[in-house]
């Protein structure tokens, strides 16, 4: 009987293994993907929003080269390090297909490896839930959405040279991604909902430079826009009440992600069926099922109202690895606040 099975890899799980470690608590770490998948599949070079010390974890300071903003692969490359340094285990590729009421009070798990078939089976006192909230893509609905040059993602910049791309969404990674694939030599179009790009959505380095490619034609934008349908050759727009023809070899539909409650409904968790925010506890991160936790991202479902980066999960673990053990837990030291003298 283990003291706690973690599910998810992303920063905020491996931060509660190092804590749970730490504190001499016996644990399984499962995984269904790879380490930190969802920052696994940004495209390549991003950009994070926030600065380096911000999301640290479990301690370990995180250095960037240029001292500026970390990229993708700089961040992946850290995480690799933090598990390798503190020696924590984690079973990849494994992925929970049931968690039911066990014996003694606990709960009994059921995985089965993504890749082998392999089934394992768990049993813990606590289940903590660190899965994320970018699961699934959020889909238009419409016409050609499955077509085959059709993209829900940003691939290599490289592979879109000489390409007519329409890119539809107006947040950050629509943005970012219509600024890069044009210094790509791509010619880009960009379709969003509102009249406005909203600046409270988008880096605040990013914004200037895309309205200056628009206000000087560089690329085409189209506000107040939904997509219609999609063809071979072209997408058919409504744009502020007129219908119009967008050629385009290449679409890029970087409307967002939601999250797949499965696993929270799976534990008898209560979610919002509107956001699928999942019920708990903002003094300990428990659920409405005595002895399931929810932390980081997904503690906010899809984001509304609360607003959960990594910056602001470190918390998490703290309340967490708190309410397990009975004691104040300080897991995550702020490395940007300077120490009282």
């Amino acid at each position: 009987m283990l003291d706690a099975i973690i599910v998810g890899a992303g920063p905020i799980g491996i931060e509660l293994a190092a804590a749970l470690k730490r504190e001499g608590l016996s644990y399984a770490h499962l995984e269904r993907g790879c380490l930190a998948q969802t920052v696994f599949g940004y495209p390549p070079d991003t950009h994070f929003f926030s600065s380096p010390e911000r999301i640290a974890i479990a301690g370990i300071p995180f250095l960037t080269p240029d001292q500026n903003k970390a990229k993708r692969e700089e961040y992946l490359t850290y995480l690799r390090a933090v598990v390798t340094q503190l020696q924590l285990q984690i079973r990849f590729f494994e992925n929970v297909e049931s968690i039911v009421p066990g014996r003694n009070g606990g709960f009994t798990v059921q995985s089965k490896h993504v890749r082998t078939g392999r089934e394992s089976q768990y049993e813990a006192r606590r289940i903590i839930l660190a899965t994320g909230d970018m699961h699934k893509y959020r889909m238009l609905g419409v016409p050609g959405e499955d077509l085959g040059h059709v993209s829900h993602s940003l691939k290599d910049p490289h592979t879109y040279l000489g390409q007519r791309v329409l890119i539809v969404g107006g947040k950050n990674s629509a943005a970012e991604a219509a600024i890069r694939l044009y210094r790509a030599g791509a010619q880009v179009s960009l379709s969003y909902r509102q009249r406005e790009l909203p600046a409270d959505s988008i880096k605040y380095w990013i914004l200037p430079e895309l309205n200056s490619l628009i206000k000087t034609g560089m690329i085409r934008f189209f506000p107040a826009s939904t997509v219609k349908e999609i063809q071979a050759e072209q997408v058919i727009l409504d744009s502020a009440g007129e219908t119009v023809s967008v050629l385009a070899d290449s679409i890029l539909l970087l409307t967002g992600y939601v999250l797949d409650p499965t696993l929270y409904t799976l534990c008898g968790i209560k979610t919002d069926p509107t956001t699928q925010q999942p019920e708990w506890n903002p003094e300990t991160m428990e659920t409405n099922v005595a002895g399931i936790f929810v932390a980081g991202t997904g503690a906010a479902g899809t984001q509304k109202p609360y607003r959960f980066f990594i910056e602001n999960c470190h918390e998490h673990v703290d309340r967490i690895v708190g309410a397990i053990t009975g004691k104040p837990v300080t897991a995550f030291r702020k490395f940007f606040e300077m120490p009282e003298s």
